[in-house]
């Protein structure tokens, strides 16, 4: 198998879901460093345009959004399961909940003043003033919800989780699943990067022995690597065989088309190529950088919108 290349930086909520559930498949991987904010030119080279965190590269193959991570991974090594079964749709499903909902209430609560100093201290004052900046362009101007409001919002999720926590010591049974790494992210980013912020949590103990009990889970083994490294290796290597997967067209776009496709509400940047696979979980495609070649860059179906591309 190629080498797994995470590009991440040690501070992001998502990529720290990733990085769980590299050291629960007990897979080695290796770690590019990129900027948390735009500029992100060796980012760019390899996706076209999307600028999320993180991006998982295999090869000449660049996985965006950990939901599809996720299953690049449960893929590649099937156990531990992601999925475990009977709750494989509930896990899916109040994962999707835990990425967006629970995120973005934890985010609009952990970013108020004390943690927003914390988050920020010792750096020059205009790095808070450029992150809230590059933040509100991913947003296009999209209102970030009142911190009472998220106040509220947080404590009620945070008892609602502690209830599923009564009989079980993960969110759905024995085992981790999905919907554990999803849920675990924004806490953990509230108990480690905000902690001025972290006596929300205090109230459902259950919750941070949970929270114990994931971060003991670990980063599994991983080894520093350049972006200059990752981009030669993308030039260097062929896009995987795509599966046999049936086209599943819901747009009247055929495959060869030259289409466009980005986040449908938060990092709206478009990436271009001809879409060469519309599965029932995703889309790929391929397109061609000076530095980095010929790519396949692959999109989960929810959460995207694909268009076909401007002449």
């Amino acid at each position: 198998m190629a080498d797994l290349i995470l590009h991440h930086y040690s501070t992001s909520p998502f990529a720290e879901k990733v990085r769980l559930i590299l050291g629960y498949k007990k897979l080695a991987w290796k770690s590019v460093i990129i900027p948390m904010i735009m500029p992100k030119p060796d980012v760019v080279a390899l996706t076209g345009g999307y600028r999320k965190t993180p991006i998982l590269q295999i090869g000449a193959d660049i996985y965006c959004d950990t939901a599809l991570i996720c299953d690049v991974l449960e893929h590649l090594q099937p156990e531990p399961s992601l999925y475990p079964e009977p709750s494989k749709g509930m896990g899916r499903t109040l994962a999707q909940w835990a990425d967006t909902t629970l995120f973005w209430t934890a985010m609009a609560y952990n970013f108020q003043p004390p943690g927003v100093a914390q988050v920020f201290a010792g750096a020059p004052p205009e790095a808070a003033k450029a992150f809230a900046e590059d933040r509100q362009a991913m947003r296009q101007g999209a209102p970030r919800m009142p911190a009472a409001d998220a106040t509220a919002a947080y404590k009620s999720y945070l008892r609602r989780m502690s209830d599923m926590l009564d009989d079980w010591p993960f969110l759905l049974g024995t085992l981790p699943s999905i919907a554990d790494f999803a849920a675990y992210h924004p806490l953990w980013f509230t108990r480690t990067r905000t902690p001025a912020m972290a006596d929300v949590l205090d109230a459902t103990p259950a919750v941070l022995v949970w929270m114990d009990r994931m971060a003991g889970i670990g980063h599994a083994q991983f080894e520093k690597f350049s972006a200059a490294d990752a981009i030669a290796v993308a030039s260097g290597a062929t896009p995987a065989a795509l599966s046999s997967d049936v086209f599943q067209d819901e747009h009247g776009i055929p495959l060869g088309s030259q289409v466009t496709i980005k986040s449908e509400n938060f990092g709206l940047e478009p990436t271009q190529g001809e879409l060469v696979a519309a599965t029932r979980m995703h889309y790929t495609l391929r397109r061609t950088d000076e530095r980095a070649g010929t790519v396949h860059v692959h999109f989960p179906r929810i959460g995207y919108v694909l268009k076909k591309a401007e002449a």
